[in-house]
């Protein structure tokens, strides 16, 4: 694993800054001195030639920016982070790694500016979807479709019938779902077709559902965004 990463943090033009995952939506914001480790989903700099890095294996990676290039952010979003929690005030909805995220990034791209439109910073965030599970592989049960549906009942758009207490989800759309109600229009990379399933394409990508059975392990991408 060590290995691994040095040779990637030779490839990059930043130093990468990894975290201690946990499926959660705790976002740490790094620095030149954040060490390797710290306990969270997601992360977030103004600072150049640090690369926010997280990673993956049927996970969806979430990469923000904003068209300044002012700020980055990088999301780990397994279903547990994307489907969050209640928000504290009625109506207000589901809390989740993607909203934390952009909560987080939001106040970095706000600069000195006083009073901020919060449109317009979302219609200035770039996001980019990278591979990850797809709806045609991501057999869950009802608890994983409940976690969404209670706090956005539109999510249930993003859940397919496959039989009696199981269902397909589309792990893609829901995040999507989720970054255009938070008033983000521009983003890219995955778009639910075959060829960025995690699971359907072993010779580009990592499956812990694929692999962890059948290999008894699994190895992990890395997606990395960095100011030069």
């Amino acid at each position: 694993m060590f290995a691994n990463r040095a040779n990637f943090s030779r490839q990059l033009k930043a130093k990468p800054v990894f975290l201690n995952q946990v499926h959660g939506f705790h976002v740490a914001s790094i620095n030149p001195g954040t060490l390797n480790g710290q306990m969270a989903d997601a992360s977030i700099t103004r600072e150049p030639g640090l690369a926010c890095t997280i990673m993956v294996a049927d996970c969806l990676p979430v990469l923000f920016t904003n068209r300044l290039g002012t700020v980055v952010a990088a999301a780990h979003a397994g279903w547990r982070g994307l489907a969050g929690s209640a928000g504290s005030a009625p109506g207000s909805g589901a809390h989740g790694v993607l909203e934390a995220c952009f909560q987080a990034f939001k106040v970095l791209a706000l600069g000195n500016h006083q009073q901020p439109s919060l449109k317009e910073i979302a219609r200035e965030t770039l996001v980019w979807l990278g591979p990850c599970i797809g709806a045609q592989a991501f057999e869950v049960g009802d608890e994983v479709r409940d976690a969404f549906v209670a706090n956005a009942p539109a999510a249930a758009e993003m859940f397919y019938a496959k039989s009696d207490q199981k269902w397909l989800a589309d792990l893609q759309s829901l995040a999507r779902q989720r970054l255009q109600n938070l008033g983000i229009t521009e983003i890219y990379g995955n778009d639910g077709s075959a060829p960025w399933c995690t699971v359907g394409n072993p010779s580009q990508f990592f499956s812990h559902r694929r692999d962890h059975v059948s290999l008894g392990g699994c190895g992990r991408m890395a997606a990395a965004i960095w100011l030069e």
